[in-house]
């Protein structure tokens, strides 16, 4: 009864080891990148780069000083052939979904959308680059920004 024991014994050890040395191992620590907005309505950053399939955090804070009601900011990372116009129309009258679009047709088409920041506010999203090498639109979809220029270009090389 003993040896039975003593391999049971080992043989839990060894899984209990062997799941340890699994539950270890950590994922890859996404890299930060910094983005700003404030009342100018423009992104300080108009290009960012991102190696393909690259895991990405973006923190973006809205350095102004409107309410948020008036002058909030977000990012919005958009697939390649994306109608971007049509996107930006249709999302400004989507206010209930924090001008980011629910019809079905735009599902593919946000590759990342942070929530909307009001002044003083850091918002962020984690993702994975596109793994297609090209260049990706990011913009805020909040109404009249984009058309005012605040929008940049994600690209992966």
């Amino acid at each position: 009864m003993k040896k039975v024991c003593g391999y049971f014994g080992v043989a839990v050890m060894g899984a209990v080891l062997a799941m340890g040395m699994t539950t270890t191992a950590k994922a890859v620590a996404p890299r930060v990148i910094k983005l700003s907005a404030d009342d100018t309505m423009k992104f300080d950053q108009p290009t960012l780069t991102a190696k393909p399939g690259e895991a990405l955090e973006v923190q973006l804070t809205n350095k102004g000083t409107l309410p948020k009601e008036a002058m909030a900011h977000n990012f919005v990372l958009l697939a390649k052939g994306t109608d971007t116009n049509a996107f930006v129309m249709d999302a400004a009258m989507s206010k209930a979904t924090g001008y980011i679009p629910a019809a079905p047709k735009y599902k593919a088409a946000v590759l990342a959308s942070t929530p909307l920041a009001g002044p003083g506010e850091t918002v962020k999203i984690a993702f994975t680059a596109p793994k297609a090498p090209g260049s990706y639109q990011y913009l805020c979809s909040y109404a009249g920004h984009f058309l005012a220029g605040m929008k940049g270009t994600l690209v992966v090389k």
